[in-house]
């Protein structure tokens, strides 16, 4: 049974302006903001003056990237950059109630092979209710979400006796360096929902993920005497085997926020690279992936467990026991992260979905990859995800969002928010 809505909550739900989330909608999938581009402090810029609009509070800064990257707990990059900048946006005239924080990145993916695509990726297509393009769903439906509910809010004349800050971050996808920043500057607050594609739940929980690099030694020689030499190839493939070893037994216990997914702490390697002549037998190869980093477990722990792995591969190979495999850890830190169990955020944001769009409550579950919300978790500030979109569409080029879901987790925010900073 839902909840009855108070006049503050019904007048902000029909202020909601759903022709509004399409053309902004449309607007942000325009913008190529891929990580670490100009596109994607341009997208800052354009998002700041959108806000403005709404009559908050803003804070555009640029990001003092050295001062950041010698900061002990920089949670590392993938993606070269010159500038970054940082967006806050808060309510004002509050009084003495909590924060709330709406946050999303801006920053997306590259779209990879273009024949893939059903058209240029930053053109949106509009087919019925669903739109089509790189973004989105991870994550500018998100980010269109928490902008309608300010709206919303704001156009509805509610009187919050907290405040709501809208945190718009970039570099989500390479590490988390926008949320750090943020939250370095003193943007924090009570509690923190996060606008990512959540398939229709709500995730309390998300596994970490590391970024390594294995290089490989070889001995190049001419093909034709390849007995003559050691392919990097061939000595690459018991560390393979055994890393296929490794991610068997680091999923074989796991925790039941995880249990629905079927591999919730993945090790992939997503890249090899080995020799530069065809008639050579290749002297090194480097292979870089991504290891899963299970649920309260110390990246460190992580870390020391796969250099384990790979040196007990070497040891029982007689060329690698001589010529050991060397590991690295360039890129991201994602750490894992999770509310607090029995903290109350998870149950409002779960009743203020039944009662916005007057369904059932959805069902609680972990996610088995990296995300900001362990840097906010990390600070002490309770943080879910719940946004619109599925994530397995994510980084596909069939990357797509529901209208309607946009809406409706627009409906979801506005409760959640006014429930939780409160009306005068």
């Amino acid at each position: 049974m839902t909840a009855a809505l108070s006049a503050e909550e019904s007048a902000a739900l029909a202020a909601i302006d759903e022709a509004a989330i399409a053309r902004t909608l449309l607007e942000l999938l325009a913008i190529p903001s891929v990580t670490g581009s100009a596109a994607e402090s341009g997208m800052q810029h354009r998002l700041a003056a959108h806000l403005d609009r709404l009559g908050l509070d803003v804070d555009l800064w640029s990001l003092d990237l050295p001062a950041l990257r010698a900061h002990p707990g920089f949670p590392g990059t993938e993606a070269p950059r010159d500038e970054a900048w940082g967006l806050v946006a808060t309510t004002p005239d509050a009084g003495d109630g909590p924060t709330m924080i709406l946050q999303g990145h801006v920053d997306v993916v590259p779209p990879g092979d273009l024949q893939q695509w059903d058209g240029d990726p930053f053109t949106p297509r509009v087919v019925g209710d669903v739109v089509h393009g790189r973004g989105a769903c991870d994550m500018k439906a998100g980010l269109v979400a928490n902008l309608a509910a300010l709206a919303a809010i704001r156009a509805s004349g509610a009187r919050l006796r907290g405040r709501v800050a809208a945190h718009f971050v970039v570099s989500e996808e390479d590490g988390g360096l926008g949320a750090f920043a943020t939250l370095q500057r003193g943007h924090t607050g009570d509690a923190c929902v996060i606008t990512e594609p959540t398939s229709g739940t709500l995730v309390t929980a998300n596994a970490g993920a590391l970024t390594f690099r294995i290089e490989v030694p070889g001995r190049a020689t001419h093909a034709s005497t390849r007995d003559a030499g050691a392919s990097a190839i061939d000595a690459y493939l018991p560390i393979h085997r055994a890393l296929a070893r490794l991610e068997t037994r680091r999923n074989a216990v796991v925790d039941p926020l995880m249990a629905e997914s079927a591999l919730p702490y993945a090790l992939s390697v997503g890249t090899l690279r080995a020799g530069d002549w065809a008639s050579s037998v290749p002297d090194r190869l480097v292979a870089e992936g991504r290891l899963g980093v299970r649920l309260g477990e110390d990246p460190a722990e992580a870390v020391a467990d796969f250099e384990t792995c790979v040196a007990e591969a070497c040891a029982d190979d007689p060329w690698l026991r001589a010529h050991p495999a060397t590991v690295s850890w360039p890129g991201g830190r994602f750490a894992s992260g999770r509310l607090p169990s029995g903290h109350p955020l998870g149950a409002l944001v779960r009743d203020a979905h039944a009662d916005a769009v007057g369904g059932p409550r959805v069902r609680e579950r972990g996610a088995p990859y990296g995300s900001d919300l362990r840097l906010y978790a990390a600070e002490g500030i309770p943080t879910v995800q719940f946004g619109p979109g599925e994530v397995r569409l994510a980084h596909s080029a069939r990357e797509q969002v529901s209208l309607s879901e946009i809406a409706a987790v627009t409906r979801t925010l506005v409760l959640a928010v006014l429930r939780t900073v409160g009306t005068k």
